[in-house]
């Protein structure tokens, strides 16, 4: 087993090489680079991400520009769609400024080289650290991630162990008709929902409407911020849970009615077992297997990107809404640095799946497997 967990991490290298190569080269291709955004907002032309006040997204002040010289023109200045009239020698300061100076294989080599120290450079219109602001959004996408995938695994898998042992039954069909309504609308519908019923859209005033705690929090007895806590952070994962526990309710129930048809269940079932012993001590390690292969995608993709409009409905301050106004802005530390940071925490959870495997059924070696 040692073997093939030192397998595994030595793959994660050029699997992450490879990922960051092609979204680099995609990227790149992309019109509309962080030099054009910043021409757009020297000429007043801009449009952000996300109405904040402060001239770039999140209000942060952008890094220094050179004095702008109206009314010259030149080749530099010809390379960006909308630069015509600026200083061909600003535009040549804005790309050493951004390092966009160098080919783009040395740029890449460079960040990649960085990013093994962890270092993920400043952002472009932040004018802050990378890692400071990820650690800054960090807590909001992780108090979604952890609750929502903890809620939707106790909620789906009884449910659907429920509807497998009782399979074809008025229980099954009502409660199919609910699975059915939470796959069939988005977690994003659920949230302005709770907004127009619980949080003053239109009826009662229960619930607030921003951030995860009340500006006073701090001075707050623990007790009292646990409350103001769990008070703050109620709609927006009962949002994400509806949106979020129909798909893994129908595997598990697949799952376990697949396991409860094989030929090893009647078999112990005729040498005199009980229906629950069969269940939880044969049909459920084997049935499980398939539930716990999804947890990583179910976990990575709910911290980092499934929260993403709940984030701004609810006015959270988090990673995904981080990425998104980076993505639209152009900011590239912050895409590239969050895309590093997603691929090697979506791996590492990959190979905790697989132990988990070996965790839940002992058969189960991949140490005699080739990875």
């Amino acid at each position: 087993m040692f073997a093939y967990i030192l397998r595994r991490l030595l793959l994660i290298v050029p699997t992450l090489f490879g990922i960051m190569v092609i979204n680099f080269a995609i990227v790149q291709s992309a019109p509309g680079g962080p030099i054009e955004q910043l021409i757009a907002q020297l000429r007043g032309h801009a449009v952000l991400a996300t109405a904040r006040v402060g001239g770039t997204a999140g209000g942060e002040t952008a890094g220094a520009v050179p004095a702008v010289e109206p009314g010259r023109t030149g080749d530099a200045a010809e390379k960006y769609r909308g630069a015509r009239g600026l200083d061909p020698e600003l535009i040549r300061q804005l790309e050493r400024q951004y390092g966009f100076d160098k080919p783009a294989h040395e740029r890449f080599l460079a960040m990649m080289k960085n990013y093994l120290l962890f270092d993920f450079g400043t952002s472009f219109f932040r004018d802050r650290p990378v890692i400071e602001l990820v650690l800054e959004k960090l807590p909001v996408s992780i108090s979604l991630g952890l609750w929502t995938t903890l809620l939707v695994y106790l909620i789906s898998i009884p449910l659907g162990i429920a509807k497998a042992v009782r399979d074809g039954s008025p229980f099954d069909v009502w409660t199919s008709g609910v699975v059915i309504i939470g796959y069939a609308i988005p977690s994003f519908l659920f949230a302005i929902l709770l907004v127009v019923l619980f949080a003053g859209g239109s009826f009662v005033a229960w619930f607030p409407l921003r951030g995860l705690t009340s500006a006073n929090w701090a001075a707050l007895p623990w007790p009292a911020r646990i409350v103001d806590y769990l008070w703050h952070v109620t709609l927006p994962v009962l949002a994400l849970v509806i949106g979020g526990f129909a798909g893994l309710t129908m595997l598990t129930k697949n799952s376990f009615l697949e396991e409860i048809n094989k030929q090893y269940v009647i078999a112990a079932r005729a040498k005199g077992l009980t229906k629950r012993r069969v269940l939880y001590g044969h049909v459920f390690r084997n049935a499980m297997l398939i539930v716990v292969a999804g947890f990583p995608a179910a976990f990575v993709g709910i911290l980092f990107t499934g929260a993403l409009l709940i984030e701004v409905i609810f006015s959270l301050d988090g990673l995904g809404l981080l990425g998104f106004e980076a993505a639209i802005n152009r900011d590239y530390p912050i895409m590239f640095g969050t895309l590093y940071i997603y691929t090697l925490v979506g791996l590492v959870l990959n190979l905790i799946s697989d132990l988990t495997y070996v965790a839940v059924d002992p058969r189960i070696d991949f140490a005699t497997r080739e990875v």
